[in-house]
This record gives structure tokens, sequence and C-alpha cells, in this order.
């Protein structure tokens, strides 16, 4: 795929718009094919299940949370569906087909613990490795794919940053770095681990603009979500996880109190916080 054609004015926030790109394995794909169709998965670490019997169907584009306690399988479910561990039981099919022939569709940005930042790589060159899956074994980023990779860090307002080492870059501006890779693969589905954890809160504004303008765009984000109180604002889609799937759907629908405690159990605070919001926003206006 070209990396053409991918640019587009700046938007009011200060950011361009996500690229632009064709959708050629979307041809002659049935429009009632879902998105992402998760069936009977369960993964386990020696013999012991961390993710059990998952059903999940995808059919229209989404800007998806995937929340749930400590340890409910949450990294593991995108993991499963990435090819990334393996499956005790189950399949995985994006737009119908197997992944292994829809890996040009996909985006990923790992949780930053899983990278090493040490790695001698400018930040450029990070980005540009996005687009090898498009070029291939043999081609070489040219001057396409390099105005490409300063479009993606211009819209995570890093390109003055472009030619420094990716070690000498704080937490967020490391994650923003990846999410700038991934916006180079031109995806049409992204996964993201926990994108927000751990940043600042300049970087979460810069994250979620990002994310709300790919879901505008027609994408379709899957991101692992920590934060509770922000889960109604920043998704239009939830699923809920506790080793199995407790349940999954618009916000509005699963983000409740009864299914949190279903998912979380126990009496956190933070679930009766969530819960107190929920409340507040539900409840009628009083009319003087």
């Amino acid at each position: 795929m070209s990396a053409t054609n991918t640019f587009t004015e700046t938007s009011d926030s200060g950011f361009s718009s996500p690229p632009q790109v064709d959708c050629p394995t979307s041809d002659n794909v049935p429009a009632s094919t879902p998105i992402l169709d998760v069936h009977d998965v369960t993964v386990a670490y020696q013999h012991k299940p961390v993710l059990w019997d998952v059903d999940l169907t995808l059919n229209r584009p989404h800007l998806v949370g995937i929340i749930g306690p400590n340890g409910a399988g949450k990294s593991t479910l995108l993991k499963a569906i990435l090819g990334l561990v393996p499956l005790a039981s189950g399949t995985v099919s994006i737009l119908g087909k197997p992944l292994a022939q829809q890996r040009r569709l996909i985006g990923y940005v790992p949780q930053r613990e899983s990278v090493d930042w040490d790695f001698p790589i400018s930040v450029v060159d990070t980005v540009l490795l996005g687009t090898y899956g498009h070029l291939g074994w043999f081609r070489r980023p040219g001057k396409s794919e390099r105005e490409l990779a300063h479009d993606c860090l211009r819209q995570v307002g890093l390109e003055e940053f472009a030619k420094r080492q990716i070690g000498q870059l704080s937490g967020g501006q490391q994650q923003r770095v990846f999410l700038a890779r991934a916006l180079a693969q031109q995806a049409h589905i992204y996964f993201m681990d926990e994108p927000m954890a751990g940043v600042d809160a300049a970087t979460e504004r810069v994250i979620f603009d990002l994310l709300r303008r790919l879901r505008e765009s027609g994408k379709t984000v899957f991101v692992v979500h920590h934060d509770l109180r922000t889960v109604r604002d920043y998704f239009d889609y939830v699923v809920l996880l506790n080793l199995r799937l407790v349940a999954s759907g618009p916000t509005d629908q699963v983000f409740t109190p009864e299914k949190l405690q279903a998912a979380y159990g126990g009496r956190l605070p933070i679930l009766d916080a969530a819960a107190e919001a929920l409340r507040t926003r539900e409840a009628p206006h009083d009319h003087l």
C-alpha cells in the first residue's frame, strides 16, 4: 500500500487527522461480516486458565474499552486476538478471515513496560517500523514513508523530537511515539494495552483526542483501560472481563453498577465512586 494521499488539514486541536487510507482487504467482504469474531477462546498458563471460554463479536466500528479487575485477563485477551499467546481452544477471525491473513489491518501498542527503551533507535526510525508491514521484505522506507512518519509524529505532538534517541524521552513521550508507530501502520483495527497508564494529563488528552479521531474516521480501536472514572467519557463500547466475559455492548448498557459489581465484587471505593457518578448522571435534574 502506498503511503501517498495520507495527509489532511490540521484540526482545531492542533493535530492533523489520522491518515486516510484505502481498505483493499475489505473488498468483496459482505457488510454483515463481523470486524472481529472471537469464539470460545480459552488461554491457559501452565495448565491454569487465565481466560475462559470468551465469545466476543463486534459488527461495527467502535472505540472499545476493555475493563476488569487486576488479573482478569484483559491484556491476555488482546494477546490472544493478536496471536501473541497460544490458544488452548477457540478461534479468532478478522473481517471473516484468520489473523494470519489480516495482519496488515492491525496496529498494536503494547504496554510500556514490555519495551526495551534502551535500544539505540531514533524516534522517527521507531515510527518508520510501522511502515514495514506494507513495504514487505525487500523494500526500504522511502520519501513517502518518511513523510508519513513525520505526519504521525505531528499528530502526537512530537515532530520536534524526530531525531532524538527514544530512550531520552519521558515515559509519556515514549508512549506517544508508539502511538505514532501504530498510526504509521495505516491499520483499520487498533489494539492498545493501557496506553494511558502512568502518563501525565497532557499526554492523556493527546491520546484520547487521537483515539476519538480514529473512531470518527471509521477505525475500530480496542483499549485495555484501568481507570473506571473515565470509561463513560472515553468509550462508546465496553468489554467487561473477569477471566470470563461478564458483559459486552454499548457503554450505557454495560457500564452499570450491577455489572461492575458482578465483575469486580467486594466494596471497592472506586466502584462506589463509579456508581455514584452513574447515579448522578442518570438522576433527573430538579426544576425550580
